[in-house]
């Protein structure tokens, strides 16, 4: 008689393999984004008439229609509501790092946060291919 082997002898256990290291990255993505993406509607819907009035403190970088006015600041209209919901409660709560980003969401409450990306989000970006 054999002796027994400490491992299990499953099927399954022998068919797994170790995730490559191009998947990785995906996987990351898909862990972060996936649960702001099953948060119900209402966690993220906020007031776009409200943002509009609160975005003209975002203005000097981010202008008032969410294009940028500094290379360092990124477009904003268009932007999908979860994620400026994710970045801004990230950067009010310090696990994003700005260092000018970090003292202006720091007074913002949740639903200051809402409206500003829903006034975003609801901006029309249309892409044009070159001419």
């Amino acid at each position: 008689m054999k002796p027994r082997s400490a491992r299990p002898s499953s099927v399954w256990l022998r068919s797994v393999r170790p995730v490559s290291r191009t998947a990785r990255p995906v996987r990351a993505v898909l862990l972060g984004v996936l649960p702001i993406l099953l948060l119900p509607t209402g966690a993220w819907a906020g007031d776009a008439k409200a943002g509009r009035k609160a975005a003209v403190a975002c203005q000097t970088c981010h202008g008032l229609d969410g294009v940028s006015k500094l290379p360092e600041a990124p477009n904003l209209s268009g932007q999908v509501e979860p994620y400026l919901v994710k970045a801004l409660t990230e950067y009010r709560d310090g696990t994003r790092r700005n260092e000018i980003m970090n003292v202006v969401a720091k007074p913002l409450s949740d639903s200051e946060i809402a409206d500003l990306a829903a006034y975003y989000a609801a901006i029309q970006v249309d892409v044009l291919p070159p001419g």
